[in-house]
């Protein structure tokens, strides 16, 4: 009924034997092979015949451009970065982050701090009182700190750029957050070294 003829020759032979008679009437004089022997001519199987080879070439690719986005994370060069971390104003936000000082950085020390302490005072003493008081003022501040920066730097956005691409502020902000020689890309300035 319906499926493939069983003396019909495999995919990979008439593409093969297509190929070797293109190549035989490739001269002048010769009449110009029909488009459906030049298609059938460039087609790949869609499972290559050595499939252990494919893989192995795939998986370098790969390592390569994992060690080529891992050295432009390093470097800053945008033809190789995350698609997230990519764009001029992108750049600009996380210049303009790595100069500014940001309380938002100390944050997971202090919480470190918050249960290390917690673990070392019991629960009921009043001591707990105020050791929870500070988490929560330091919490405040570094909630204030990032308000104040994202504020800013969607302004100087809109003074470099004239439009301010969605999520690139708080894509800034949440950088603030990270400890700065944990940052992703490495920071490229100096503090106070604001950009133009």
């Amino acid at each position: 009924m319906f499926g493939r003829k069983k003396e019909a020759p495999a995919a990979q032979e008439l593409v093969d034997q297509q190929a070797a008679e293109a190549a035989a009437v490739a001269g002048k004089g010769a009449p110009t092979p029909k488009r459906k022997a030049q298609e059938a001519a460039r087609k790949r199987p869609l499972v290559p015949e050595d499939r252990k080879a494919s893989k192995e070439a795939e998986r370098a690719a790969a390592q390569e451009q994992r060690l080529k986005m891992r050295q432009a994370l390093d470097t800053g060069e945008e033809r190789f970065l995350p698609i997230r971390d990519k764009g001029p104003q992108k750049r600009f936000a996380r210049d303009y982050v790595d100069a500014r000082f940001s309380l938002g950085e100390y944050l997971m020390f202090g919480a470190l701090v918050f249960v290390i302490i917690s673990l070392v005072v019991p629960a009921s003493s009043n001591m707990m009182v105020y050791v929870l008081g500070g988490f929560w003022v330091m919490f405040l501040a570094v909630f204030v700190d990032v308000f104040i920066l994202s504020r800013k730097l969607r302004k100087r956005l809109a003074e470099k750029f004239g439009e301010v691409e969605r999520g690139t502020v708080w894509y800034g902000s949440m950088r603030s957050l990270q400890f700065r020689k944990l940052r992703l890309p490495k920071p490229l300035v100096r503090r106070g070294q604001y950009p133009s």
